[in-house]
């Protein structure tokens, strides 16, 4: 390098080593070519991570288990169900845990899952649980119970639980906002409102709206401010229900299930405020929470 740009001046500043060398093409003008070096330090033999954490991390032991489970419960139960999860709650789907005590459920880990079931037909753990295997995606799960088909359609067919919707949700309505007082929200709830988007003011200490609003518009996805605002006015748009996809028979017959009916529900709402109580105002506080725990498999 010395040789090709000419004599070498100086080595400067401590930190990185920067060498410059004056080139030997035009003398006159005393042009200098300056080069940074930058020196990686050897990593240092006591430079350990040490992990502050109590949990123990789920490894192979764990998923091996499951894989286990999966399989002793095809001896066991006499029927398996496919089913899938809309608008996914934690304690909802602890309720129905709770109503199916003689069956067993397993929800959240679907590549272990199909794994346990065999992905082909020559690796399967039963006849034809490769197609019940190949059906597992998304928020799907497993229902092993000894109930006939026609006592898990019914239940479930009926067991829908209205809950508020969530920021990226499809609308399912196009909901309105009639212009007036709104004297369930207390004076200090109007900011918060008008930040919201709503065309709000104060008119002798009460929140009112000033022209009718449309919240938001069938198909749309819905926005976080949007979301906020129907729980605010309590109007729970989003239902917690769950289909079943197919069933496998012990005897080996995989059966896809058609498609339910869903109920009919209106394309258009005009909603009022709910009367408001202190504890409401907190539960907004802890809406992050709950999301981060629905997220988790169960």
């Amino acid at each position: 390098m010395a040789n090709r740009h000419g004599t070498y001046k100086s080595l400067i500043n401590q930190s990185h080593k920067t060498i410059r060398f004056r080139s030997k093409e035009n003398r006159s003008t005393c042009v200098y070519h300056e080069y940074i070096l930058v020196v990686k330090m050897p990593k240092s033999k006591r430079d350990k991570k040490v992990s502050l954490t109590q949990t123990k991390k789920k490894g192979l032991e764990f998923k091996q288990k499951i894989i286990e489970d999966v399989q002793a419960c095809c001896d066991k139960y006499k029927h398996i169900f496919l089913f899938s999860v809309h608008n996914m709650r934690n304690t909802h789907l602890k309720e129905v845990r709770q109503s199916w005590t003689g069956s067993r459920f397993y929800f959240g880990k679907n590549k272990v899952m199909a794994l346990a079931l065999g992905r082909t037909q020559e690796d399967e753990y039963k006849d034809n649980l490769h197609k019940l295997s190949t059906q597992l995606r998304g928020q799907s799960g497993l229902l092993f119970t000894n109930k006939s088909k026609k006592e898990v359609l019914s239940f479930f067919d009926e067991y829908r639980v209205p809950d508020y919707a969530r920021s990226g949700n499809i609308c399912q309505q196009t909901v309105m906002l009639d212009e007036g007082p709104i004297p369930e929200f207390s004076h200090s709830m109007e900011p918060q409102l008008r930040q919201l988007g709503l065309p709000t003011c104060l008119q002798k200490g009460v929140v009112t709206l000033r022209n009718n609003h449309t919240v938001c518009e069938q198909g749309n996805i819905l926005t976080p401010e949007q979301a906020r605002i129907l729980k605010l006015f309590g109007y729970k748009m989003a239902e917690f229900f769950v289909t079943i996809e197919g069933m496998w028979s012990s005897n080996g017959k995989w059966e896809l299930i058609a498609d339910r009916p869903d109920p009919i529900v209106p394309p258009k709402v005009t909603i009022k405020a709910k009367p408001r109580k202190e504890e409401d105002e907190d539960e907004m506080e802890d809406d992050e929470e709950e999301i981060e725990d629905d997220e988790e498999g169960t």
